[in-house]
Parts: structure tokens; C-alpha cells; sequence
């Protein structure tokens, strides 16, 4: 392929199908609907430069959605993951979280609280709060006994949970 020329796009049926399913479907986000376009105007054989003033876009984008088309297909079309900060709690810390909210319970109290987890755990209660939603963690939702709060259940440490 020659700098400056168009890469030559040629579609299956099951793909032409696709991508006019695409333009036609009523709750697609916009950009998804344009490189749909994009490609079949591409192989219908029209230039990036009539398909960049035909949709109103760049040469550059009709340019970048052909090339990866042409390298991925279908799923050249699907947005790429974005940069983002990184994580700032490992598994193992969630996991700590989860195993503790799930196995222990707090002195002198039921259940655990997001504060009083995020005081045992060394994190935000916000973050608690994200773990324990993440996973569909809801102490407060189990009826448990203490036995040093209720005595003559149990012995001294032991949890009785009764579930819903």
C-alpha cells in the first residue's frame, strides 16, 4: 500500500448485514453509527475525502477507522480501553475486606459497619462501601448473635448467622 492511499475495504455479507443493523438500530451511541457508516461507504468504494466531507468528520478519523477495520474487522470498530489512573487497592486488600466482612465480626457489635470495617481495614468507609456493592455484601442484612452480647448462645467467639 502507497502512503497517502486508501485502504481497500471488502465486506461479507454477514458483515454488511452487521454494520447496517448498526446504522439503523435506534439506541446505538453515535460514534458506533458513524464507523458503521464509515466502512460501508468505504466499501462501496468512495474516498476517505468523500466520506470525510459526506459525514462531516475528518480525513484522519474515516483514515483510522478504515485501517483498523481493515486489521480487526468488526471488532476494529469497538472503542479502544482508555488510559486511566491505576488501581489503588490490590485483590488481596479486597479480599481482606470480603473475607472479614464474611468470617468475622467486630467487637461488641452484630455486624459490621462501613466505618467500623474501614477502621479494621485501614481504607475510606466510601471505599468499603464500593467493595461491599461490588460483590452484593449487605451485613447488616443477616440477623446474627454475639454470644458475649447474648449469652447462653454459643460459646464465647462463635457466630450464629440466620440468613433470609
Amino acid at each position: 500500500m502507497a502512503w497517502g492511499q486508501a485502504v481497500r475495504i471488502e465486506l461479507s455479507d454477514e458483515e454488511r448485514i452487521e454494520l447496517q443493523t448498526r446504522i439503523r438500530r435506534r439506541k446505538i451511541a453515535r460514534g458506533d453509527a458513524m464507523r458503521a457508516e464509515i466502512i460501508l461507504l468505504a466499501a462501496d468504494g468512495m474516498s476517505n475525502l468523500g466520506i470525510a466531507e459526506k459525514l462531516r468528520i475528518t480525513r484522519v478519523t474515516v483514515a483510522t477507522w478504515r485501517t483498523r477495520f481493515a486489521a480487526k474487522r468488526l471488532d476494529g470498530l469497538l472503542d479502544e480501553p482508555r488510559p486511566g489512573a491505576p488501581r489503588k487497592i490490590g485483590d488481596d486488600k479486597i479480599a481482606e475486606v470480603i473475607t472479614t466482612t464474611l468470617e468475622k465480626l467486630p467487637a461488641a457489635a452484630t455486624h459490621w459497619s462501613t466505618r467500623s470495617m474501614a477502621r479494621a481495614s485501614g481504607l475510606a468507609p466510601s471505599t468499603v462501601h464500593r467493595i461491599w456493592r461490588a460483590f452484593s455484601l449487605q451485613p447488616h442484612r443477616s440477623e446474627t448473635f454475639k454470644p458475649e452480647l447474648d449469652s447462653g448462645w454459643g460459646t464465647d467467639g462463635e457466630r450464629m448467622d440466620i440468613r433470609h
